[in-house]
């Protein structure tokens, strides 16, 4: 019986691909269906409504970048070389064909209300990611750590709707210079 967890996953890939680009509510579950190549049978089988599905694919996307930020900061020589690194990460994704800008963000327009499900875990992943960068930059030395997060975040924030939105090379060329005051405040304190 391996064809149970190849449809599921099935599904939620088809479900990462197409509520990226075209938007979560735009798409519908007969399209899901479609696209996946499973029974609708299958579909309810595995996550019983669109809903569960939404909230699956949201936390994917956060499990994902955990994942590859976890990897980058213990790849890196140290803080800031993994603050670099995370930004070149960033700046190559929105420079590619097909950047949406931010799941999350992206998300968080479609469902307004913030006690919905999906924006508790659009937040919780907000609150994670300010986290992880304000623990990085209290490496660094930085002196306000946290506040110093939240501009990164900004900055981040800026640079993937710029990137989306207008012009890739300005948002992420924007995005470094943002960054480079950053981390000069961090450098600036521990001389």
């Amino acid at each position: 019986m391996q064809r149970a967890p190849w449809a599921k996953q099935r599904i939620l890939d088809t479900a990462n691909e197409l509520f990226y680009d075209d938007g979560i509510r735009v798409v519908g579950i007969d399209r899901l269906i479609s696209v996946s190549s499973v029974t609708k049978a299958t579909f309810y089988k595995h996550y019983g409504s669109k809903d569960t599905l939404i909230l699956k694919y949201i936390r994917s996307r956060h499990e994902s970048m955990r994942q590859d930020l976890t990897a980058t900061i213990d790849n890196s020589a140290g803080a800031e070389q993994a603050l670099r690194q995370i930004v070149g990460d960033l700046a190559a994704r929105i420079s590619q064909p097909g950047f949406r800008g931010c799941a999350f963000l992206n998300a968080a327009a479609e469902f307004p209300d913030p006690q919905h499900p999906v924006r508790e875990v659009v937040t919780a992943h907000r609150e994670w990611y300010t986290d992880v960068l304000s623990n990085l930059l209290g490496d660094m030395g930085h002196p306000m750590p946290g506040d110093a997060a939240d501009e990164f975040l900004l900055a981040i924030d800026g640079a993937q709707s710029g990137g989306y939105a207008g012009d890739p090379v300005a948002a992420t060329t924007s995005l470094q210079r943002a960054v480079d005051r950053i981390l000069g405040s961090a450098t600036l304190k521990a001389a």
